[in-house]
C-alpha cells in the first residue's frame, strides 16, 4: 500500500501536466512507488492506476517495458550490465558471466544475503564505454575490467553492510 507521503509526491508529478493529461506523471509515480516499497506489484500498479485514472493494464504496460522498474524485490544493489550488441562485441556478455561467477547467482537472481541482483540491460547508451554496468538504475560505470568489477562488488558489500 502506498503511503499518503508517497500520494503527496505524485500529487506534485501530475501538477506538472495539464488536468486531463495527468496520467503523463505514470512513471514518476512508478519510481516514487518504488522508492517507497523496492519494487512494483499488481497492487501498487492498481493502486497508480486508479490515482491517475487510466486502465491498470496502460501502468503494467510502462512498468514491463522499463527495465528501471522491480517487478519483483531485489538486492540492495541492482547490477544491471548492458549485453546489447555494441556492448557484446567489446566483452558485455563476459562481464556478465564474469559478474555470475563472483557472486554466484545467474542473471536474474539475488545472492543469498539480499546485498545483489543481477541483470542484463539492452542499451545503456555508452557504448564507447563498454563493458558498462549501472547501479541501481543511476550509477553508470564504464570500462568494467574484472579489477574494476571486483572493486567495485567489494566497495558495495562495506558500504551494504553498514
Amino acid at each position: 500500500m502506498i503511503s499518503e507521503a508517497s500520494k503527496a509526491r505524485f500529487a506534485r508529478e501530475v501538477a506538472k501536466y495539464p488536468a486531463d493529461q495527468k496520467q503523463s506523471a505514470v512513471m514518476a509515480c512508478l519510481a516514487i512507488a518504488q522508492q517507497e516499497l523496492g519494487y512494483i506489484n499488481d497492487g501498487t500498479e492498481r493502486e497508480i492506476a486508479d490515482y491517475l485514472g487510466m486502465p491498470v493494464m496502460a501502468v503494467h504496460e510502462v512498468t514491463t517495458f522499463y527495465n528501471m522498474y522491480n517487478q519483483k524485490p531485489v538486492g540492495k544493489f541492482k547490477l544491471n550490465v548492458c549485453t546489447n550488441l555494441p556492448c557484446t562485441l567489446r566483452e558485455g556478455v563476459s562481464t556478465l558471466q564474469y559478474l555470475e561467477k563472483k557472486l554466484g547467482i545467474s542473471m536474474g537472481e539475488t545472492t543469498a544475503d539480499g546485498m545483489f541482483t543481477l541483470q542484463q540491460s539492452e542499451c545503456l547508451g555508452a557504448c564507447a564505454d563498454s563493458p558498462v554496468l549501472l547501479v541501481n538504475d543511476r550509477s553508470m560505470c564504464s570500462f568494467m575490467s574484472t579489477d574494476k568489477i571486483d572493486q567495485l562488488v567489494d566497495e558495495l558489500r562495506a558500504v551494504g553492510g553498514k
